[in-house]
């Protein structure tokens, strides 16, 4: 631990080595590179719940979540409990399976060319041992009430998976059993030993459709039960063939269903990032070192009820994570794609600082951003010391130059993030950054430049200028939709002479993202 908080401090006085009103320099070059750009970042999105995902809306942003982000994979809650009518009993006993709205969401998925990360749970009312439940829409947490019908489910549906979709798609799925099982009272009332028990047999009943199926766990909070989960599955000779895991950036807690007990964003510059690079490095010094490493769940803040996630800060803070956590994780799933999302019941404002990417009614916030624009950098990256960008290009040519600033500006314990990020919070002067890019093919280019940050593709801006109206017009969603859009904010027409060098220098403010995109024409 001592040597990561070594690397940290390093990291950190690398990416913040310019300081208000100095020069930064991104400089490289366009013939030397670092290799195949890691896209982990959009390998996994989250949503809600599974029902969620059956209504017309939850579905049409996510269509334009997948064609403008990309993202591969996503993960809900809920797949088995009751509102999904996947598991039932007859009068004596016996189970009976239904699959029907199963395949309604799974078929769209699948037909948007994405791919479920299959989180299993929560219990089935039928078959649960008690009736202790979480969220508005009553998950069950108890353990089964009969391990070896909790693993026959888990085999009939994973048998029908297959039956329906086929063998080798569903070899790229992933197996997740559970969720935070860690937070107990929570998400389960059992113990860690009755939680590998319930990993144990969902993990034959996947297995035994498949062995080539991918399963794993333990879905914990706060990057918990990482070591002992490998050395349960090792010792009893049980698969494993992921860890997932989950981290939040403030600074305490794990769970606030409904948004009350207030949060505090992290000071510590690793926060999150510095969990991921600990599991890792567990995973690599445990009896099983290969095993991927899936951050299921990850955001700045736990609760569907922090205007963080509204706020322009948030763009520069998810680039400023993955950026850190470079290839640590398989996937860093961000904690969510829309802001349709029940856990504490069905929101009455249009902005109440949920945790999606996407406001209810499909507004862009500034954190929708940040996955746009990294979805826009090309497959090769270029060798840069900048700690926060990506430089790279593609195969036609063209050069992309994703930077940004973060600056953590929350005042600390004094306040709560509950009152601080719902003001009107102008951005301060950061200096000036060049960008030069040497060994470029002559040639003319358009240069689009994109921008998010204060009052610039911040929609809560807008919406505070409103002053905050309850309900939202259509003419007013189409305003801010308009005007928070991601177009470039300006384009231009440049030559690249002989020498092949392109340079651009411009104003930084705190918390601003730049994507600079150089099309050869």
């Amino acid at each position: 631990m001592k040597k990561l908080l070594i690397i940290a401090t390093f990291l950190f006085s690398s990416i913040y080595s310019f300081g208000q009103n100095e020069s930064r320099i991104i400089k490289v070059d366009f013939n030397k590179t670092a290799g195949k750009l890691n896209t982990m970042f959009k390998e996994c999105i989250g949503a809600g719940r599974a029902n969620e995902g059956l209504r017309a809306d939850w579905q049409q942003q996510l269509a334009l979540v997948k064609k403008e982000c990309d993202f591969k994979y996503i993960r809900f809650h809920g797949l088995l409990s009751d509102d999904m009518a996947v598991y039932r009993e007859d009068e004596k006993g016996n189970p009976e399976y239904n699959y029907q709205y199963v395949d309604v969401l799974f078929d769209y998925i699948v037909s948007l060319k994405m791919k479920p990360f299959v989180e299993l749970g929560f219990m089935p009312n039928a078959l649960a041992s008690g009736k202790e439940t979480i969220f508005w829409w009553k998950g069950n947490v108890t353990p089964p009430k009969d391990y070896k019908k909790w693993e026959d489910l888990i085999r009939n549906l994973t048998a029908h998976f297959k039956e329906r979709y086929g063998d080798e798609e569903v070899k790229t799925w992933y197996f997740e059993v559970w969720n935070e099982p860690n937070l107990s009272p929570g998400f389960w009332t059992g113990t860690q030993t009755e939680y590998f028990k319930l990993y144990d047999y969902a993990a034959r009943g996947v297995k035994a459709v498949n062995l080539a199926y991918k399963v794993g766990g333990p879905a914990t909070a706060g990057a918990a039960w990482v070591p002992e989960t490998i050395d349960f599955c090792a010792k009893n000779n049980l698969p494993i063939d992921f860890i997932s895991t989950h981290a939040y950036g403030v600074k305490h807690g794990y769970l606030d269903e409904f948004g009350t007990s207030g949060t505090i964003l992290s000071k510590d510059e690793f926060s999150v990032s510095g969990e991921i690079i600990n599991s890792r490095k567990q995973i690599t010094e445990s009896a099983k070192p290969n095993l991927e490493l899936h951050y299921t769940e990850w955001s700045s803040s736990y609760t569907p009820a922090d205007p963080i996630h509204d706020s322009y800060h948030s763009a520069a803070y998810i680039l400023q994570k993955i950026k850190q956590v470079g290839n640590a994780a398989n996937s860093m799933s961000y904690w969510v794609f829309t802001d349709i999302f029940e856990e504490a019941g069905p929101r009455f404002t249009p902005f109440h600082g949920g945790f999606g990417l996407l406001n209810t009614q499909g507004i862009k916030k500034p954190a929708y951003f940040s996955y746009f624009l990294m979805n826009k950098l090309g497959e090769t990256e270029l060798q840069n010391s900048d700690k926060a960008s990506w430089t790279s290009k593609n195969a036609k040519g063209d050069v992309q130059v994703l930077l940004w600033d973060f600056t953590n500006t929350h005042p600390g314990d004094k306040e709560l993030n509950q009152t601080y990020y719902i003001k009107d919070l102008p951005s301060k002067e950061k200096g000036k950054v060049k960008v030069e890019v040497d060994g470029m093919q002559k040639g003319k280019y358009l240069l689009e430049i994109y921008k998010v940050g204060y009052k610039v593709n911040d929609a809560y801006a807008d919406y505070l200028m409103m002053n905050k109206p309850s309900q939202l017009t259509r003419e007013q969603v189409n305003s801010i939709k308009k005007k928070n859009n991601g177009a470039p904010i300006s384009t231009e027409k440049i030559t690249i002479d002989g020498k092949g060098t392109f340079s651009k220098e411009f104003k930084i403010n705190e918390n601003d993202v730049f994507f600079l995109n150089l099309i050869k024409q």
